[in-house]
């Protein structure tokens, strides 16, 4: 059994970790200004400018097929670079990538929305999540109905990442009302933003903030329906069940960096004429939390591996997603407290990690339905206890 990483794995990750330092940190003052004065931390302009010197160093479509330009990375390669990303707080992420669901598109359909998203001149949303259907997303009730050529889309989407930005939205909409949404009931359209739709910021306490949209008899082509009719859900769950391994790889990257600044203050800061760390209350906050980092770190990458093999990746990815995203919290909260007042003030990034890693637990599966899922699997025989060892 070989824990270590292979030397392609390696060399990708330090380059990935490079240029994180060298290109992404150095912004990470301005970004924090920017945020105290209720600024975007990061204009579009400047993203796409960082993504082009990006792709200069050979980072461009990590999940994107070599077809479309991109790098078809394994699953434990893109794990290891998100959690890269992870270690600064700058809004930054490699261009080059679509929804992996919109792979799904037909010919006209990639020439419309697929390829001018990977190369970053469009933006996408996904939305499924409705007011009365978020994590129970099989209760959708966002309505389509049949109009000639035409489909006519009435309700609304909640809490959509993109949705005040995006050129065109992934919406699931139910268009069989006899069936159930996760039988053949729900379907998935594209819909650009000019065919009507319109999208309202939702404050947060986090930066940057999701958007309700609202479809009140929007007009869509049957030609902009993705994948096939009563398809909806599926492509959905797919959509969803990739961000429950690189949810907590990001995590990863977040809590690396913040125990870093908790180990250098705590070796720095002098109270009582001795560092702090010498009390034994910092130090066991030291080693939980490395211990629990470890044992993420290993949850995600099992979860990564997975997908790689060609395995059945769902109940590891519930896993990996559960107590990664209970790591980073915990281990924001300790790193606070060892900061103590300078920690809770704006001045560093600590309070904004705390707003930030709060989403983690929430977002594309909460804890409750990771439970549900993990205890379900075992209950029910679909996994065994000692996982893939068994």
């Amino acid at each position: 059994m070989d824990f270590s990483l292979g030397d392609e794995e390696r060399a990708i990750r330090d380059t990935a970790r490079a240029f994180i330092r060298n290109e992404v940190m150095p912004l990470e003052s301005e970004v924090l200004r920017r945020e105290r004065a209720h600024q975007p931390g990061l204009r579009r302009d400047e993203l796409r400018e960082l993504q082009r010197k990006a792709k200069a160093f050979g980072f461009w479509g990590l999940d994107t097929p070599e077809d479309y330009g991109g790098m078809a990375l394994p699953a434990v390669t893109q794990s290891l670079i998100w959690t890269e990303i992870g270690r600064s707080f700058v809004p930054f992420r490699f261009g080059g990538e679509a929804d992996s669901i919109l792979f799904e598109a037909d010919a006209a359909q990639r020439e419309e929305f697929l390829i001018p998203t990977i190369e970053g001149d469009r933006i996408s949303c996904f939305a499924i999540t409705e007011p009365g259907a978020g994590s129970d997303v099989a209760n959708i009730r966002l309505r389509a109905r049949r109009d000639g050529d035409d489909w006519v889309l009435n309700g609304e989407k909640t809490f959509i990442t993109n949705g005040n930005d995006a050129d065109f939205a992934i919406v699931v909409a139910v268009t069989d009302p006899d069936r159930r949404v996760h039988d053949g009931g729900a379907t998935a359209f594209l819909v650009d933003r000019a065919m009507g739709w319109k999208s309202e910021p939702i404050q947060t306490m986090g930066e940057g903030g999701p958007a309700s949209l609202v479809f009140d008899d929007v007009r869509v082509p049957h030609r902009n329906i993705l994948g096939e009719l009563g398809q909806g859900f599926t492509l959905g769950m797919r959509w969803i069940g990739k961000g429950r391994y690189i949810i907590p790889s990001h995590a990863l990257g977040i809590a690396e960096r913040a125990l870093g600044m908790a180990i250098e203050y705590a070796n720095t800061r002098q109270t009582f004429g001795k560092p702090i760390g010498a009390n034994q209350a910092i130090q066991w906050m030291i080693a939980d939390s490395e211990t629990e980092l470890e044992a993420a770190r290993w949850l995600v990458l099992r979860a990564a591996w997975t997908v790689d093999t060609g395995r059945d990746p769902r109940h590891a990815s519930s896993m990996a997603k559960l107590y990664g995203a209970g790591m980073v919290n915990r281990v924001v909260d300790r790193v606070m407290q060892i900061h103590g007042g300078m920690g809770y003030t704006r001045e560093l990034p600590i309070e904004r990690w705390y707003r930030q890693v709060r989403l983690l637990r929430i977002f594309e599966g909460t804890d409750e339905m990771q439970r549900l899922i993990i205890s379900r699997d075992l209950l029910r025989g679909y996994t065994k206890l000692g996982g893939h060892l068994e």
